[in-house]
């Protein structure tokens, strides 16, 4: 049975899930931090990263730039990623993290000091716990605020924008360090990019299925009240015949598929659809809109295509 909750409480239980995300992630990343990373001395990439090439060449503490350079960009989010949500936020997993981190140093031994592993298994926890932070819109400081601005700007997945940001730091220290360590450094920041990407979409996918048909009533009566979905009936001509067809859009999540395939094989054995994965599906039946984004008002002909009303 599926409890109603009103507003209010559905937004403090929304908001203790995402403090909840943002404690595994700033764990998660302290964890990768002190039992993969530091024991084996890879480069840190980031504002961090910065931070060590001037304490390296200039004899800067690591901590002072790091702060330094943090304020600034805290400043930008604050004003550009949501004002005082994203502010506390990013400062609770920065405390979270920092603190972690710090704790876990007398108990915390390197599990492996293969190279391979440390880079890889590094990289994938440190950036699922990028990831569930992100996710919980908040940022772990630094080049995360960067990676959120340009999502924000112009829909650029944060993972992409980390690893550039890496790929300079990298650059920078391969006159400090040599070549092999910023290799493996590279590796751990591709891993940890991918790893972020796949974290902010898992859950949010789903499936688009194009399906032209000549026999469209039945495939839509099935699709709507077997399957629950909306549709969105078009009309196509054939580039070769010059026949008119219907065309249906329809989205429907990756479990639904195969109903969706056998609905339409009993219906028309000759349909023609093509079934194309939807990297995120915002709206009716599907994730909704979040507060600070405000749909625009619909029009009297659109027709929605998640769970029908």
């Amino acid at each position: 049975m599926r409890i109603k909750l009103n507003p209010r409480a559905r937004h403090a239980l929304t908001t203790l899930t995402h403090y909840g995300m943002i404690t595994l992630g700033a764990l998660l990343v302290a964890l990768a931090v002190r039992v993969f990373l530091v024991p084996n001395d890879v480069i840190v990439g980031g504002v961090t990263g910065v931070a060590q090439l001037l304490s390296t060449y200039l004899g800067t503490p690591v901590g002072g730039v790091v702060l330094a350079l943090n304020v600034p960009l805290m400043i930008l989010g604050w004003r550009r990623l949501g004002g005082f949500v994203f502010g506390i936020r990013t400062v609770y997993a920065l405390v979270v993290m920092s603190v972690a981190i710090d704790v876990l140093a007398p108990y915390a031994r390197p599990v492996t000091s293969d190279p391979l592993l440390y880079s890889l298994y590094g990289g994938l926890i440190d950036g699922l716990g990028l990831g569930l932070i992100l996710r919980a819109r908040g940022t772990a400081g630094g080049t995360d605020i960067i990676a959120r601005l340009v999502e924000a700007g112009t829909g650029v997945q944060p993972g992409r924008v980390l690893l550039m940001c890496d790929v300079l730091v990298f650059s920078a220290g391969l006159f400090a360090y040599g070549p092999e360590k910023v290799l493996y450094a590279l590796l751990v920041a591709f891993v940890s990019s991918r790893t972020v990407d796949f974290a902010l979409s898992a859950g949010r996918g789903a499936r688009q299925a194009l399906i032209i048909t000549d026999r469209p009533e039945g495939i839509m009566r099935a699709l709507l009240y077997d399957l629950g979905r909306g549709v969105t009936r078009l009309e196509g001509i054939g580039g070769y015949t010059g026949a008119t067809h219907a065309i249906l859009l329809c989205i429907i999540n990756r479990s639904e598929v195969s109903a969706l395939r056998a609905a339409v094989a009993a219906t028309d054995p000759h349909a023609f659809v093509v079934i194309s994965e939807a990297s995120e599906v915002i709206g009716e039946g599907f994730r909704p809109l979040r507060p600070e984004q405000r749909p625009p008002a619909r029009a009297p002909s659109g027709e929605p295509t998640g769970r029908r009303a």
